[in-house]
């Protein structure tokens, strides 16, 4: 931006009053460019805006002004939002960008517009993301949902809402924005999270001794990832000490059959054989309890000695 300078032919090709007006509103415009060059942006922007009013009342002889005004303001809208981002006035930052959009787009300054927009969601990022790292997770709920107001394809925002909705206790809406997450480019991440809050929910459920729930919550956990062993120990677990013996068989087989090598195996192999055993197949039942001690590394002491003794006793 470059000062202007008054023709003083002006004063004799026109009135002394005109002549007076054109002063005023270049002097008014070339101190916001003083302003402006000393830091000032706050006082540049008000002096710009002064003399665009002004030199709007004087017709052609002011559009000169008016454009370098009109080119100018936007910019230091712009530059102000920026401003307040940096001093995480996030509130102010966003509503600074808006109406930077509104005037941008009004003087047809397209670039500055187009900028300050994509610039919106990232500081509603960062003001969600401030309130997650300082636990505040209903209040980053909120602003993650600003954050998909405003781009909602956004599989990150999605992502931090689910895990700031789980933190509040709301499942439901946990699941719903993971899945959101996995729709937009967070498969792995999204299914992940699903995946660990099912299979929390089930562990929770099995130590309150609410077995069905247990299972509900294990299985749904294994509908998002069929390779989750771990969902399928805690569904047999539970249908074990629930009394569904059949279940227990189905879901421990399926343990051993995608963690075959687990530390655990043989502790699951005779829980395998107990349920035959309860379910007078005492063939299985044996057959179970002579690959539980099979390596005598993978089963506890306790459940070692009582498979040898039943091996012993079943004829």
């Amino acid at each position: 931006m470059k000062k202007l300078i008054i023709i003083v032919a002006s004063l004799l090709c026109g009135s002394l009053v005109y002549a007076q007006d054109l002063a005023t509103v270049t002097e008014t415009y070339n101190n916001g460019i003083t302003a402006n060059e000393a830091g000032n942006m706050e006082m540049a922007l008000q002096s710009f805006k002064e003399a665009l009013v002004m030199a709007e009342a004087l017709g052609e002889e002011g559009a000169e002004i008016v454009t370098n005004c009109k080119s100018s303001i936007p910019v230091l809208m712009f530059a102000l939002a920026k401003k307040a981002v940096n001093e995480t006035e996030y509130d102010k930052a966003v509503a600074g960008l808006r109406e930077t959009i509104e005037t941008a787009t009004k003087y047809g300054v397209d670039n500055i517009a187009d900028d300050a927009a994509v610039l919106i969601p990232q500081v509603l990022m960062q003001k969600a993301n401030g309130f997650f790292n300082d636990k505040d997770y209903a209040a980053a709920a909120a602003a993650y949902k600003e954050v998909l107001a405003e781009d909602a394809a956004n599989g990150m925002a999605s992502l931090r809402l689910g895990a700031a909705l789980k933190a509040t206790g709301d499942k439901e809406g946990a699941v719903a924005a993971f899945q959101a997450a996995i729709e937009n480019g967070q498969d792995k991440a999204g299914t992940k999270q699903i995946v660990n809050l099912y299979q929390q929910e089930a562990a929770a459920a099995l130590k309150a001794k609410k077995y069905d729930d247990a299972i509900a919550a294990a299985l749904e956990s294994a509908k998002y990832d069929a390779e989750n062993a771990k969902a399928f120990q805690i569904a047999g677990t539970a249908a074990s000490n629930g009394g569904k013996t059949k279940q227990a068989i189905e879901y421990f087989e399926k343990y051993l059959e995608l963690a075959p090598t687990a530390k655990n195996s043989g502790d699951i192999l005779f829980s395998i054989g107990v349920s035959y055993q309860q379910l007078k197949d005492n063939d299985k039942a044996k057959e179970y309890y002579q690959k539980a001690v099979a390596d005598p590394s993978k089963i506890n002491p306790n459940n070692l000695k009582n498979a040898q003794a039943m091996i012993a006793a079943i004829k």
